[in-house]
């Protein structure tokens, strides 16, 4: 038996990845309520304290995305109000949020990373601020919103970053760029599950190949040595840890196979996973015999204050 009964499950929200957020929150909602809980699904508005007075859960499923959502906003808001909410607290989501902060944490871990720098936007796009091939990425978003990848030969960053109508942040971090092969690994309470790794026939593993179906395909698990899927596991685990994250992480690398002396780089770690149809993290879970619903109920007896 629960120790919970009525869950709040936090979807949709302001930030870029508003519908993802909706996506996964639907499929959170219906998959609770199969597992015999009751569920109030919560689209936060300007007063989120009183939507939550009025559901009044016993504890929040949060299923928002991106900023304000992932970030430490709500999560900090949870705290005051005393409700046991699921992932990561308020310091671990903002530093893991935090493209720059994350890779200081991760130097300071001493897990492998590549060379990067922070720049205002109209900065990165007036002039290459490193020798291509590298990447340009905002330092807060997720779900791969406004990245691009400078290749060699190309003669200016992208004119974008200068315009006036640029929605997203002004601080953007531009990242030695790392050929090779896309990987990522969930952590579901400290332990990791499986490698899988991420092909597209696009340009990269961008949003429209993250949440478009046919956009990317998934191989579990990934076919890489059995010494380099070890590895990505251990570093999976200790970026968690690093990062004070709790309940479900992912953390994506790239492996660099193109040369000799092969690499693991670590990119980022999430610590909201989309819970989407196409996403990564159910079939990860999938991969080692959970169920979607038995999954969310995991997540949600994690689900504590003071996290």
């Amino acid at each position: 038996m629960s120790r919970f009964k009525r869950v709040a499950v936090l979807m949709g929200g302001r930030s870029t990845e508003r519908d993802v957020s909706l996506s996964s929150g639907k499929g959170s909602a219906k998959a609770l309520r199969e597992e015999g809980f009751d569920v109030v699904e919560v689209d936060p508005g300007e007063n989120l304290e009183a939507q939550l007075l009025a559901a009044k859960p016993d504890c929040v499923f949060n299923a928002l995305h991106g900023r304000w959502g992932e970030d430490g906003c709500v999560q900090g808001l949870l705290e005051l109000m005393r409700l046991p909410y699921t992932h990561s607290g308020v310091l671990a989501s903002a530093l893991a949020m935090h493209k720059q902060r994350t890779k200081d944490v991760y130097r300071a871990a001493g897990l492998p990373i590549v060379k990067s720098v922070v720049a205002d936007r109209r900065e990165a796009g007036a002039k290459h601020l490193m020798e291509p091939p590298y990447v340009i990425k905002p330092v807060n978003e997720g779900s791969s919103v406004g990245v691009y990848i400078i290749r060699k030969g190309d003669n200016r960053p992208p004119e974008e970053l200068t315009r006036a109508e640029w929605n997203l942040s002004d601080e953007m971090m531009v990242e030695e760029f790392v050929p090779g092969r896309e990987l990522t690994v969930a952590v579901m309470g400290g332990k990791a599950l499986a490698v899988t790794e991420i092909t597209t026939d696009l340009a990269f593993y961008d949003y429209e190949a993250k949440y478009s179906a046919g956009g990317s395909q998934h191989v579990i698990p990934a076919k890489v040595p059995a010494a380099i899927s070890e590895e990505a596991m251990r570093l999976a685990e200790r970026a968690h840890v690093a990062l004070g994250c709790r309940g479900v992480t992912r953390t994506d690398f790239r492996y660099d196979d193109t040369v000799s002396n092969s690499r693991l780089i670590l990119l980022e770690t999430n610590t909201q996973p989309g819970m989407t149809p196409t996403s990564l993290v159910p079939e990860q879970a999938a991969h080692i015999g959970m169920s979607y619903a038995k999954l969310c109920r995991w997540i949600v007896e994690d689900a504590s204050c003071d996290r």
